[in-house]
């Protein structure tokens, strides 16, 4: 008999576990539209958990970014080189200026670009604009204006198209245990944001969708921002030039490149030219001027 309970208490939990999948599968995640597509057509339907909402993301992400730059400024690493800072900001500010193209409420956000001195080549946008460049990327690959845009440009757009929270949605939906022990609990799955957060940003490789989302949309970018959409191409060689016989670039670790990436690249980059080339264009006299 107790066995024949045990096995009866063992069949309620299964129920309640395929139950609780159930719910989690036809309701935890909903498709939406971070972005409009620009001219590079960036237009994939995303698949977010309604348990990582854009808001509890960017408020994480704020509070990282200042640990961040308070452990910087306390090792005299934040801001360093004014005239570093000032270039940075310059690109950073003329980007920051086309990104309504691609989703209006951007303009809005609380934009923070900041330089820190640390030998890694890398650089990185958190959600909710949250932007970082480190010496190691201008020391080491000495990049032009226009490819320095390239890189931020991309960056910028894996924060517009919430691929972070895309990927911690992905996280979410394969931790079967901790998914199902949340519906079934009534539990909060997302009490480990912040590491999953750590993780998608630092440590685990984009995907190559979203590589190539960021790489059409920076393109764009820095096309309408009057950089030069072809330093993309020269930017990801330098890349990996930097990485032959040497430890790999920290951005390259998260950034998993394709033999076809440059092609893919070069053929983005004509796409926007007239963008570039409008771009350049001095302003028309207003009239009466």
């Amino acid at each position: 008999m107790i066995l024949h309970k045990n096995h009866g208490r063992r069949g309620l939990t299964a129920i309640s576990v395929a139950a609780g999948l159930a719910l989690l599968l036809s309701g935890g995640c909903a498709s939406v539209h971070t972005t409009q597509g620009g001219a590079v057509g960036v237009d994939r339907t995303q698949y977010m958990s309604s348990l990582v909402s854009s808001q509890d993301l960017q408020k994480e992400a704020n509070q990282q970014y200042a640990a961040i730059l308070a452990q910087a400024k306390a090792k005299n690493l934040l801001d360093v080189n004014p005239e570093q800072v000032a270039r940075v900001r310059t690109i950073a500010q003329r980007l920051i200026a086309q990104v309504g193209v691609f989703r209006p409420d951007a303009a809005s956000w609380a934009w923070e670009v900041h330089v820190l001195s640390t030998q890694e080549i890398n650089a990185w946008c958190m959600p909710g604009g949250k932007i970082a460049v480190y010496t190691g990327l201008l020391i080491q690959i000495k990049p032009t204006d226009a490819e320095l845009a390239a890189v931020m440009g991309h960056e910028i757009s894996h924060a517009l198209r919430e691929h972070a929270r895309e990927r911690v949605s992905q996280q979410m939906a394969t931790s079967v245990g901790l998914s199902v022990l949340s519906v079934v609990t009534g539990s909060s799955a997302v009490s480990d944001l912040g590491g999953q957060l750590s993780d998608v940003m630092f440590t685990l490789p984009n995907s190559r969708t979203h590589e190539a989302e960021a790489d059409r949309m920076g393109v764009e970018l820095a096309a309408r921002a009057g950089y030069d959409p072809m330093a993309a191409v020269s930017l990801w060689r330098k890349m990996a030039q930097a990485s032959q016989g040497k430890e790999q670039p920290e951005i390259l670790s998260t950034h998993p490149s394709a033999d076809s990436r440059i092609a893919d690249l070069q053929a983005a980059a004509q796409q926007v030219m007239p963008l570039y080339q409008q771009a350049l264009q001095p302003q028309q006299a207003k009239p009466g001027k």
